[in-house]
């Protein structure tokens, strides 16, 4: 299954590459063969969560993947846009979801948040 990186951040894939290479030598110490089974998994897409393409890119990088797993370090004001998206395009098919926290601002915006994951994944 890819890894895929999604950002606004006008980077290309072997920008991602380096920068994973950086983050894993410093905070965990470098294992060449499995950083370079990981590194042939790694894709990046470059766009924005206002952007319906944006989503329609990942779901192109998904390929055939089945029960995919997002890790979203948003915040909380761009959840929803960011689930719904994911739906709209089937990237939720049985697919989880990792929330960075924080996740609402208070209880009742988690309660919100949590209804919007009920309703946009299956």
């Amino acid at each position: 299954m890819p890894v895929i990186g999604v950002a606004r951040a006008s980077w290309n894939l072997d920008q991602l590459r380096a920068r994973a290479r950086d983050s894993v030598d410093k905070h965990g110490g470098l294992d060449l063969a499995a950083f370079d089974k990981l590194s042939s998994l790694l894709r990046y897409v470059d766009g924005d969560y206002q952007d319906p393409a944006t989503f329609q890119a990942l779901r192109q990088q998904l390929g055939s993947s089945q029960r995919p797993a997002h890790y979203l370090a948003i915040p909380p004001g761009a959840f929803e846009l960011v689930v719904e998206q994911l739906a709209t395009v089937g990237c939720a098919n049985n697919a989880r979801v990792i929330v960075e926290k924080p996740f609402g601002r208070d209880l009742a915006s988690a309660r919100e948040l949590n209804q919007i994951l009920l309703k946009n994944l299956r």
